[in-house]
Protein backbone atom coordinates (compact mmCIF):
# COMPACT_ATOMS: atom_id res chain seq x y z
CA UNK A 1 0.00 0.00 0.00
CA UNK A 2 1.48 3.35 -1.01
CA UNK A 3 1.56 5.83 1.82
CA UNK A 4 3.33 8.79 3.36
CA UNK A 5 4.37 8.76 6.98
CA UNK A 6 5.08 11.92 8.93
CA UNK A 7 7.15 12.11 12.09
CA UNK A 8 8.96 14.64 14.24
CA UNK A 9 6.10 16.54 15.79
CA UNK A 10 5.91 17.34 19.46
CA UNK A 11 5.70 20.01 22.11
CA UNK A 12 8.07 22.93 21.88
CA UNK A 13 8.35 26.31 23.54
CA UNK A 14 7.85 29.51 21.55
CA UNK A 15 11.04 30.24 19.69
CA UNK A 16 11.97 26.58 19.56
CA UNK A 17 12.59 24.29 16.61
CA UNK A 18 11.34 21.02 15.23
CA UNK A 19 12.20 19.01 12.15
CA UNK A 20 9.39 17.09 10.52
CA UNK A 21 9.98 14.16 8.20
CA UNK A 22 7.74 12.80 5.46
CA UNK A 23 8.78 9.35 4.25
CA UNK A 24 7.25 7.47 1.36
CA UNK A 25 6.40 3.81 1.64
CA UNK A 26 6.04 1.51 -1.37
CA UNK A 27 6.66 4.25 -3.92
CA UNK A 28 9.43 6.63 -4.91
CA UNK A 29 9.23 10.29 -3.99
CA UNK A 30 11.65 11.34 -6.73
CA UNK A 31 8.94 12.03 -9.27
CA UNK A 32 6.63 14.02 -7.02
CA UNK A 33 6.46 17.54 -5.74
CA UNK A 34 5.76 17.25 -2.02
CA UNK A 35 3.77 19.71 0.01
CA UNK A 36 3.42 20.33 3.73
CA UNK A 37 0.05 21.45 5.02
CA UNK A 38 -1.24 22.23 8.48
CA UNK A 39 -4.65 21.87 10.04
CA UNK A 40 -5.27 23.97 13.12
CA UNK A 41 -8.43 23.62 15.24
CA UNK A 42 -11.24 25.71 13.83
CA UNK A 43 -9.28 26.72 10.76
CA UNK A 44 -9.12 25.54 7.19
CA UNK A 45 -6.19 23.41 6.15
CA UNK A 46 -3.49 25.61 4.66
CA UNK A 47 -0.46 24.98 2.52
CA UNK A 48 2.75 25.74 4.37
CA UNK A 49 5.51 24.78 1.97
CA UNK A 50 6.22 22.76 -1.13
CA UNK A 51 9.24 21.46 -3.00
CA UNK A 52 9.33 20.52 -6.66
CA UNK A 53 10.42 17.17 -8.03
CA UNK A 54 12.58 18.54 -10.81
CA UNK A 55 14.78 21.46 -9.82
CA UNK A 56 14.14 21.58 -6.10
CA UNK A 57 12.41 24.91 -6.26
CA UNK A 58 10.48 25.76 -3.13
CA UNK A 59 7.41 27.62 -2.02
CA UNK A 60 6.58 29.03 1.41
CA UNK A 61 3.47 30.61 2.82
CA UNK A 62 4.09 34.19 3.92
CA UNK A 63 3.43 33.24 7.52
CA UNK A 64 6.43 30.87 7.63
CA UNK A 65 8.83 32.49 5.17
CA UNK A 66 12.25 32.94 6.71
CA UNK A 67 11.50 30.51 9.54
CA UNK A 68 10.74 27.20 7.82
CA UNK A 69 12.93 25.35 5.33
CA UNK A 70 11.80 22.47 3.16
CA UNK A 71 14.29 20.01 1.70
CA UNK A 72 14.35 16.55 0.22
CA UNK A 73 16.67 13.57 0.32
CA UNK A 74 15.66 11.29 -2.51
CA UNK A 75 18.14 8.63 -1.41
CA UNK A 76 16.17 8.35 1.83
CA UNK A 77 12.82 8.80 0.09
CA UNK A 78 12.12 11.59 2.55
CA UNK A 79 11.15 15.27 2.57
CA UNK A 80 11.91 17.40 5.60
CA UNK A 81 10.43 20.56 7.06
CA UNK A 82 12.79 22.38 9.39
CA UNK A 83 10.77 24.72 11.55
CA UNK A 84 12.62 27.39 13.51
CA UNK A 85 11.41 30.28 15.66
CA UNK A 86 8.10 28.55 16.23
CA UNK A 87 5.28 30.87 17.18
CA UNK A 88 1.99 30.38 19.01
CA UNK A 89 0.25 30.62 15.61
CA UNK A 90 2.11 27.57 14.25
CA UNK A 91 0.47 24.65 16.11
CA UNK A 92 -1.66 22.10 14.36
CA UNK A 93 -1.53 18.77 12.65
CA UNK A 94 1.10 18.88 9.94
CA UNK A 95 0.49 16.65 6.94
CA UNK A 96 2.50 15.97 3.84
CA UNK A 97 1.07 15.09 0.47
CA UNK A 98 2.11 14.49 -3.09
CA UNK A 99 1.82 17.73 -5.03
CA UNK A 100 1.56 21.32 -3.91
CA UNK A 101 -2.21 21.60 -4.09
CA UNK A 102 -4.71 20.53 -1.48
CA UNK A 103 -6.10 17.75 -3.61
CA UNK A 104 -8.27 14.78 -2.78
CA UNK A 105 -6.37 12.88 -5.44
CA UNK A 106 -3.03 13.26 -3.69
CA UNK A 107 -1.41 10.69 -1.46
CA UNK A 108 -1.66 12.02 2.10
CA UNK A 109 0.04 11.08 5.32
CA UNK A 110 -1.78 10.75 8.60
CA UNK A 111 -0.20 13.86 10.10
CA UNK A 112 1.98 14.72 13.06
CA UNK A 113 0.95 17.05 15.88
CA UNK A 114 2.91 20.22 16.59
CA UNK A 115 2.21 22.09 19.82
CA UNK A 116 3.82 25.39 20.76
CA UNK A 117 3.42 26.30 24.39
CA UNK A 118 5.42 27.67 27.27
Amino acid sequence: QVMLVESGGGLVQPGGSLRLSCTASHFTLDYYAIGWFRQAPGKEREGVSCISSSDGSTYYADSVKGRFTISRDNAKNTVYLQMNSLEPEDPGVYLCATGCDDSEYAIWGQGTQVTVSS
